[in-house]
């Protein structure tokens, strides 16, 4: 009876060691370039805790914020090649997929409603498919960014009112020639000398969204938020083609599952945080002042065509005529 019960004992083990490698546990890292406050590493972290709960706990999710898992660029290449799961990411991918520039052309979305309905629908699903085929990785969710505002010392309400304005913008030839068509005079730099380049007198403005306005301090270099909110874009949270087709059909849904828990709930975030952030400037001493958006947006579009690749180029000419 001896040998008998050694071999059942055996046999047992090999189906619970079996069972227990169908369903094996995964630990899934996802880094990205914002602090623990932005809302973009609180959707993270809810993104982990939704899936931890959905498997059981078999698959967790580590959150690096502050590229401690490394620069954007670095994930994106380390997802290519299977050393790296998670990353938020947007119209950087443009290197392989020039469908995602899309994500940021200014004055192509003018409300968030609008940028919305791009994003969850044909030409979002379009972009989407070419991330997954040219860059490798998977769009899985994507969270809404803050529009794009110009701060000056001086209310500017229309085009005409920018008088060859010195403007720091970034070092991207689409907002550099867009903002030199509205009449003002775009000068490339690097954030991190914004602050003191607007406090010498070296530029007279820059353009961000509220939350870096907020961040960097510009209420104490910049007496006005002019509302030309001329890019709206969003960001897409994605997953390695490698990680993804390691997991089982049940494990995919999953993931998805989660990530719509996670979009939804960083959407809520998202716009309590800009009803703060403008409070927080205005306490702060920045004056907001309306603009003739439509003003912008007209002068804008002609310079806009002209730098756009010429695979998007039907698409934004479709998103300017609607």
């Amino acid at each position: 009876m001896k040998p008998l019960s050694t071999f059942t004992t055996a046999l047992v083990a090999g189906v619970i060691f079996a069972g227990s490698a169908l369903a094996q546990e995964m630990t899934l890292k996802l880094g990205h370039l914002a602090n623990e406050e932005n809302t973009w590493h609180k959707a993270s972290v809810k993104f982990g805790e939704e899936l931890e709960a959905l498997t059981d706990g078999r698959i967790t999710v580590e959150v690096y914020p502050n590229e401690s898992l490394g620069k954007e660029m670095d994930l994106i290449n380390g997802m290519q090649l299977g050393t790296a799961d998670m990353t938020i990411t947007g119209e950087s991918l443009q290197n392989w997929a020039p469908k995602a520039a899309l994500l940021a052309v200014p004055y192509a979305y003018g409300s968030l409603e609008e940028m919305d309905e791009v994003a969850s629908g044909e030409i979002g699903d379009q972009i989407e498919a070419q991330i997954i085929e040219k860059a490798q990785i998977r769009p899985i969710a994507y969270f809404a960014r803050g529009p794009r505002n110009l701060t000056s010392n001086r209310p500017i309400t229309s085009p005409d009112e920018l008088n060859r304005l010195k403007l720091r913008v970034p070092n991207v030839p689409l907002f550099v020639d867009v903002w030199e068509v509205l009449g003002a005079q775009p000068t490339p730099m690097a954030f991190s000398e914004v602050f003191t380049s607007l406090q010498n007198g070296t530029i007279d403005a820059q353009e961000n969204p509220l939350a870096l306005i907020h961040s960097a301090n510009f209420n104490e270099v910049q007496s006005h938020v002019n509302l030309t909110e001329h890019v709206r874009s969003w960001i897409y949270l994605t997953i390695s083609e490698v990680t993804w087709n390691k997991l089982s059909d049940e494990d995919k849904e999953a993931v998805m599952e989660a990530a719509s828990r996670a979009q939804e709930y960083e959407r809520e975030l998202f716009l309590a945080d800009e009803e703060r952030l403008a409070e927080t400037l205005q306490e702060n001493g920045m004056t907001f002042v309306e603009v003739d958006q439509d003003a912008f947006a007209q002068k804008a579009k002609d310079a806009v065509l002209a730098n756009v690749n010429e695979e998007i180029k039907p698409t934004v000419e479709q998103l300017f005529a609607d």
